[in-house]
């Protein structure tokens, strides 16, 4: 006979991410971004990438906005974007729908980038769970959507601050990386530091006994 088993520790179930997380992540990347000094220089590549620091915002932002787009449809595509025209300002530049007025400045910029996350956090608050949307990626859901959208917000302001040269004042919450590591990137260490971790997750830093990945993806497919 075998003796009594050991009790079994009960594993914290992992909170959704919720569309009051992509405000706050925007926020604090709108807070931070604002610390950069007065003369910064928002036309010097952002960190590890080849768009300024300017052109990255607008692609933050253009995220956002495109994320929210699909879930906008009664009948969201499932089988590619939905059909905005998309362009680039100029050859290398990324390819958006939304671009900021270069005459409203940097403060301008940035309300750019507020607006397209509050449309984002509307989007996901109003969308029935249910939903399912295209995504290069695979379908997602709202709750993808979301995290996708955090992701993009966490990283990118990373490479801006980066080219700025205020990187030591980004500090995204454990709590919020942890979220969106579990939702879109499930192979990834549980027991690391959470920013770091989703650092090295999309190809940007190193973890103790890993290999730097040069190449990466999300998965944001909808879990049942």
């Amino acid at each position: 006979m075998s003796g009594p088993r050991e009790p079994v520790e009960p594993v914290e179930p992992v909170e959704p991410v919720t569309p009051s997380d992509i405000t706050h992540a925007v926020r604090l990347a709108v807070a931070t971004l604002r610390q950069a000094p007065p003369d910064a220089d928002w036309s010097v590549k952002a960190g590890g990438i080849e768009w300024d620091c300017w052109e990255t915002v607008e692609h933050l932002a253009d995220d956002l906005f495109a994320y929210a787009a699909q879930l906008g449809p009664e009948t969201p595509p499932l089988d590619g974007e939905v059909p905005f025209l998309w362009y680039r300002r100029r050859e290398g530049g990324p390819s958006n729908v939304t671009f900021a007025d270069r005459e409203s400045g940097v403060p301008g910029l940035l309300q750019v980038l507020e607006s397209c996350g509050a449309l984002l956090t509307g989007m996901v608050a109003t969308t029935a769970p249910t939903v399912r949307a295209h995504h290069g990626w695979g379908a997602s859901d709202p709750e993808g959507f979301a995290a996708m959208g955090i992701v993009e917000t966490l990283v990118h302001t990373y490479d801006i601050v980066g080219g700025l040269g205020i990187r030591d004042a980004w500090h995204p919450p454990a709590d919020l990386c942890a979220r969106v590591l579990h939702r879109l990137f499930p192979d990834t260490p549980t027991d690391t530091d959470p920013w770091p971790t989703l650092l090295w997750a999309t190809g940007r830093g190193e973890l103790p006994g890993r290999d730097r990945l040069t190449a990466w993806r999300w998965y944001g497919e909808a879990r049942d």
